[in-house]
């Protein structure tokens, strides 16, 4: 309402009061005569202090009512209701105060509104990814769970809320072994025919002033598969490169013997022959050296004492151990499983890392043995990880990808398996698991 239209009003104020003044004034100066001056003074304030604080009040009343409207406004913005807005109507510095709350106003519900629509993309986007997540904060209790998550763990019901450590006893033995060995790695859950292949990632964070553990799960069977018709391909290549290698050297040197035969120069014939023999050798190797591979005989089980074994194992490569139990004795191919971890304690010397760093820890745990070849190298990357394990991957220049994958059909030959998994601080641990 404008003043304009307060105007009658107004008056009707000024005119009660100006007429209740007089009154006051002729009471007041009619009863001079019968009281003293001082009494005749305190009589006329008297009279006229309910309209003194009557026009105090109202003068204010609109100052007062505006705080009103400001405290409540501020108690729904700390309850997160920005809906709120004041309207005033005067000028000055009330006026300029109006108009930076309700601006402030404009700009919460605009970032709150901002904020819904990030929220919902980013819950749409978790829901809906194909890798398994799941939050778990200090008390072991899930406070998050995507779609794929909840598949994996509870049959497509909600996590929130449950015991992590429980939707965990009631998995595979594969995810527990990969949860219990902590840090990144690989594992696989199923038969062979069926078997999935997973990645698992774990980050821990602070979340609202409390710590939380991100547990990643990614599938790679599919990705695997192909990355595997990859390195088929890349197999058939490096097999017909030194093919033509050493067949196409055989070939020439075989018709240039027959031309120093037809000639009768005898005297270089065994030049060409050792060139061809040496050649030959060297296409038997390779070819028995995947030969080796790919018929990988069963293993044949006998009962091997641990220290007798790494003592023969140190005879040929350089590494610390850790034996428990001492007197431990497993029931392994000797010839295979010496021969798988040779190449993990060679790659191992191979990472980067200190050489006095190379460890060989063998631990028993229930129904089984654990074996880790551990370094403080490099490391793995994901990309590394996810393909390591596949036949004929190296990431070295003349590595022929074969030592991990080997180590991998030894440990599942004796009915095992072999994770990878880079370590706190640096450094990689190859983990084989074979049963007691």
């Amino acid at each position: 309402m404008h003043w304009w239209h307060r105007l009658p009003l107004n008056i009707v104020y000024a005119t009660v009061t100006c007429a209740y003044m007089l009154a006051a004034a002729a009471l007041a100066f009619g009863l001079a005569h019968w009281l003293p001056p001082w009494a005749a003074s305190l009589l006329a304030v008297a009279l006229l202090a309910p309209l003194l604080v009557y026009h105090v009040r109202r003068v204010f009343a609109p100052a007062r009512s505006l705080f009103r409207a400001l405290a409540g406004s501020v108690v729904s913005y700390r309850d997160g209701d920005y809906s709120s807005g004041i309207s005033w109507h005067g000028r000055g510095e009330l006026r300029e105060l109006v108009d930076s709350h309700n601006q402030l106003g404009k700009v919460l519900r605009d970032q709150r509104q901002s904020l819904v629509q990030r929220e919902l993309l980013l819950d749409t986007v978790v829901q809906n990814t194909p890798v398994a997540m799941l939050l778990v904060d200090t008390a072991r209790r899930v406070v998050l769970g995507n779609l794929a998550a909840r598949k994996m763990f509870g049959e497509g019901r909600k996590l929130e809320g449950q015991s992590f450590d429980a939707l965990l006893a009631a998995t595979s033995e594969p995810v527990r072994d990969a949860f219990s060995r902590g840090g990144d790695g690989m594992f696989t859950v199923g038969e062979e025919d069926s078997a999935e292949i997973y990645h698992l990632s774990r980050r821990t964070f602070r979340l609202n002033g409390r710590e939380h553990e991100l547990v990643l799960l990614r599938l790679l069977t599919a990705e695997l598969r192909r990355q595997e018709v990859q390195t088929w391909k890349k197999v058939i290549r490096v097999i017909s490169h030194e093919l033509n290698n050493s067949l196409a050297p055989i070939a020439s040197l075989a018709h240039s013997g027959t031309e120093l035969l037809r000639r009768g120069q005898h005297e270089r014939l065994p030049i060409a022959l050792a060139t061809i023999e040496e050649r030959a050798r060297h296409l038997e190797g390779f070819i028995r050296d995947y030969a080796r591979f790919a018929k990988m005989p069963a293993p044949r089980l006998e009962a091997v004492e641990w220290r007798r074994f790494i003592t023969q194992l140190r005879s040929q490569v350089e590494f610390a151990d850790d034996l428990h139990p001492a007197d431990g004795v497993a029931r392994i191919d000797a010839a295979q499983v010496e021969q798988a971890l040779l190449n993990l304690l060679r790659n191992a010397h191979e990472s980067g890392g200190p050489e006095h760093e190379v460890r060989l820890s063998v631990r028993g745990v229930p129904g089984a043995w654990r074996i880790d070849v551990l370094d403080r190298g490099t490391g793995m990357n994901d990309a590394v990880l996810a393909n390591a394990l596949l036949p004929f991957y190296s990431t070295k220049r003349h590595g022929t990808g074969l030592g991990l994958a080997l180590a991998r059909e030894i440990a599942e030959a004796h009915g095992g398996r072999i994770a990878l998994l880079n370590r706190e601080g640096g450094g990689l641990c190859v983990s084989m698991v074979l049963p007691a």
